[in-house]
């Protein structure tokens, strides 16, 4: 697999599709890197009544400067592997690995 296969875009650069794998329950939300074909993101949230979906969602919305109302979890409700949907950004997916925590403890 290729370094990119975690994202994609779509409709010529409006939409950035994000393949992760969550790891809820952790210490502090950040990205850590690639877990297969997808990103490894460690959320400080339970994995519980959509906690860390939401504080997925919050995550990629603060990094990536946009409102929360364009983040859009496409896939995996209830599973750790998950394809978030983040309308025009104009930020490179790559962000996610220069921010370190995003302080969202």
């Amino acid at each position: 697999m290729s370094h990119h296969a975690w994202h994609h875009c779509a409709d010529g650069g409006q939409r950035l599709i994000l393949r992760v794998h969550i790891q809820p329950g952790a210490k502090r939300t950040e990205a850590v890197g690639l877990h297969g074909d997808a990103l490894k993101i460690r959320l400080a949230a339970p994995p519980v009544e959509g906690a860390a979906n939401t504080a997925l969602l919050k995550f990629l919305a603060m990094t990536f400067g946009v409102p929360l109302s364009q983040v859009t979890l496409r896939h995996g409700v209830k599973s750790r592997r998950k394809v978030v949907e983040i309308w025009q950004t104009v930020l490179e997916p790559d962000v996610l690995f220069k921010t370190p925590n995003s302080g969202t403890d």
